[in-house]
């Protein structure tokens, strides 16, 4: 068997054509979703890129793995403890390590370990290619390594090949004389003159006077990414830009899936397509950034094509954690006993609906806040508002407000009650589970803050004054005194 895995960073799923999108950002993934099963509800547990990876690697949240942030003591997993084995019993059950105990030959086209110094993602991989970019490069760096892999070792059996591509993450990088295939289609309707309006009132990181985090600048080697936005005409360009991401990369991935139809190796073959986060692209103010614990942020596409295996649509809420021991399942290996994740292989066999009755999901880089995906609710909980001036609790209808503009926490205290209730199960029980007395979230606020809050007030402060909102300067002033004292 050959099992291909497309894990393309910072993919939000609901601009994807398959999961709705009107706009066609993606007619090759589209075809590999027509031919398996499409998760609709899939969560990264931790986000964003660093906790993500950790938590789908170890089939472990982050409150257990220990790595939420992306600095600082809750930057690195834990140390495994005084029950260490020879290897590492946590990373020998990894999620590549399952296929490499399943006699697959293992390899990797990424430069994730190295861009956040986390190697122990290349445990369980016989090959590791890396282009050096750091998680900078565009697909065209990346696509000749991974076909002249395809080329040398493509036609053997049992294989697993992991192509990591980050043309949708920031800065928007596809190359201007690609053109703008989305230059006639509309913005996306809730984006209207009005609610940009409001957003340049925005306080905090990443808003539209900030695209780059706390300035407006820009970095010129990458025109399609915005310095600043001041009107909705602006806006289409951030939007633009991050769908011309993803459309380029859709077409180079269309030579992988041409050759491996050339070679007659597609239809007998598994191809899983998934990502690490979404992407704020105005929700909650926040453009180009994937810096909350919110539905846009932690939902990530999930498509499976497994010979053999169903296929359609799959409504159930799930986990990236739930990847291990659903991989292990299909594979006929032993379920790891300190795996959170919970199998869907059922699903995939018989189509059966499988699922967690609700989701807890976490943020400790930009923002630290754990949310619970429920019904058709997300409830938000704010321990530090990363400068945005979140408030505490925030709840949001998805069926009718997907794009989390009406919070409705005052409205109805009786489903944050509910919410309240299951995050306080969740904690409890994760807490009596895991090998440590310590949430590693309050680790991250002991230090001061998530990562890219850290050090950043003092300065960011002065120029919301320059810019006009001197009153959200006060209150943050106000709120943290702690950082004007550095």
């Amino acid at each position: 068997m050959r099992i291909l895995m497309l894990d393309l960073d910072t993919l939000r799923p609901d601009h994807l054509h398959c999961y709705g999108y009107e706009r066609e950002t993606s007619p090759v993934i589209d075809s590999i979703c027509e031919d398996g099963m499409r998760f609709e509800n899939y969560h990264c547990s931790d986000a964003p890129c660093l906790p993500s990876r950790a938590a789908l690697l170890t089939g472990r949240f982050g409150i257990h793995n220990g790595a939420v942030n992306h600095g600082g003591m809750a930057a690195d997993l834990r140390l495994r403890g005084i029950d260490r084995d020879f290897q590492n019993q946590d990373l020998t059950n990894g999620l590549f390590y399952l296929f490499r105990k399943a006699n697959f030959y293992t390899a990797s086209v990424s430069t994730f370990a190295e861009r956040h110094s986390s190697y122990w993602f290349q445990s369980g991989f016989h090959e590791i290619m890396n282009c050096g970019k750091c998680g900078g490069e565009m697909v065209d760096d990346v696509l000749p390594t991974a076909l002249d892999w395809l080329e040398r070792k493509g036609e053997s059996d049992n294989w697993f090949l992991h192509i990591n591509l980050w043309d949708a993450h920031t800065p928007y990088r596809t190359p201007l004389e690609y053109g703008n295939p989305f230059e006639n289609d509309p913005m996306p309707a809730w984006l209207t003159e009005d609610v940009v309006k409001e957003h340049l009132k925005h306080v905090g990181p990443h808003g539209l006077n900030e695209i780059g985090m706390y300035t407006d600048d820009f970095a010129r080697n990458f025109p399609r990414q915005l310095g600043k936005a001041t009107n909705l005409k602006e806006v289409k360009q951030i939007v633009d830009g991050y769908d011309c991401g993803i459309r380029y990369m859709d077409e180079k991935i269309g030579e992988i899936i041409r050759f491996l139809k050339e070679k007659n190796l597609y239809e007998d073959m598994a191809i899983i397509v998934t990502s690490d986060h979404g992407e704020n692209i105005g929700e909650f103010g926040i453009y180009s950034e994937h810096g909350t614990a919110d539905e846009i942020t932690t939902r990530v596409p999930m498509i499976i094509k497994w010979p053999g295996m169903k296929k359609g649509v799959e409504k159930g809420f799930h986990y990236n954690i739930d990847l291990c021991p659903t991989i292990a399942e299909l594979l006929g290996q032993p379920i790891y006993e300190k795996w959170d994740g919970q199998s869907y292989a059922e699903t995939l066999k018989t189509g059966e609906e499988t699922g967690h009755p609700y989701l807890v999901v976490s943020q400790c880089s930009h923002v630290c806040q754990r949310a619970v995906r429920f019904d058709d609710y997300i409830y938000i909980r704010t321990y530090h508002d990363g400068f945005h001036l979140f408030p505490v609790e925030q709840l949001y209808d998805l069926k009718n407000d997907y794009h989390e503009q009406h919070n409705l926490a005052e409205e109805k205290p009786e489903l944050c009650a509910k919410a309240c209730r299951y995050l306080v199960d969740w904690e409890q029980e994760m807490m009596k589970k895991g090998d440590s007395d310590v949430d590693p979230l309050w680790t991250v606020m002991k230090e001061g803050g998530p990562y890219h809050a850290k050090g950043n007030l003092a300065k960011y402060y002065e120029r919301l004054k320059q810019t006009g909102r001197e009153e959200g300067a006060e209150k943050l002033k106000e709120m943290y005194p702690e950082e004007f004292k550095k």
